[in-house]
């Protein structure tokens, strides 16, 4: 069995997705051993926690400060992890994690990187520079975590147009179909090479 927790800190779409694909859907079989131990969350009011309770995955909250002092590795650890998700979570992985869990934690963005990543670069704040920059395409970013923000080897990426008429609401829109089409599928392809 490989354990997986998901770190969100918002609607948890993406986080809902990961947990339907590996814990309900078709790759939930005796043949795939991944499945979602629990999902860690830095917001107590974020919906992500009532998503993941829904399909009865256990929720950890926790702080700014538990990231730091080594508490979040211990409750990863805790529940048997292997590998980190980080599905729409907004806080820098702290140093001691990604050594604890070396080439074994995953981030997705919704831009093309290394453009539109970076602190603040998160959810509408880049697609509405997408739009501002008049980009003809946009897409999803899936790679490996590190100690920068949206750093780190590229695992895959998916592209979709845009268009002049397009609003950052369009963009996000056009994301969102990419991340549901790919995040699950990436995850297992690399995990399951890796720690298969």
């Amino acid at each position: 069995m490989i354990n997986i927790v998901v770190f969100a800190s918002g609607s948890g779409s993406n986080a809902e997705n990961i947990i339907r694909y590996f814990n309900y859907g078709p790759s939930a079989s005796v043949d795939n051993p991944i499945r979602v131990a629990a999902v860690f969350c830095n917001r107590s009011d974020a919906p992500v926690i009532e998503r993941s309770r829904r399909l009865e995955v256990p929720v950890e909250i926790f702080n700014k400060s538990d990231l730091e002092s080594g508490r979040v590795a211990q409750m990863a650890a805790s529940y048997g992890a292997q590998a980190l998700i980080l599905a729409g979570f907004l806080m820098k992985i702290p140093a001691s994690l990604i050594e604890a869990y070396p080439q074994a934690i995953i981030n997705i963005h919704p831009a093309l990187l290394p453009k539109y990543g970076g602190k603040g670069m998160y959810g509408h704040h880049v697609h509405e520079a997408v739009v501002a920059a008049g980009e003809k395409e946009s897409g999803i970013t899936i790679h490996l975590a590190d100690n920068l923000y949206d750093h780190g080897r590229i695992l895959f990426q998916a592209r979709c147009e845009v268009l002049p008429c397009d609003t950052p609401l369009d963009v996000a829109a056009k994301i969102h179909i990419l991340e549901m089409e790919n995040f699950p599928e990436v995850i297992d392809g690399y995990l399951s090479k890796l720690l298969g």
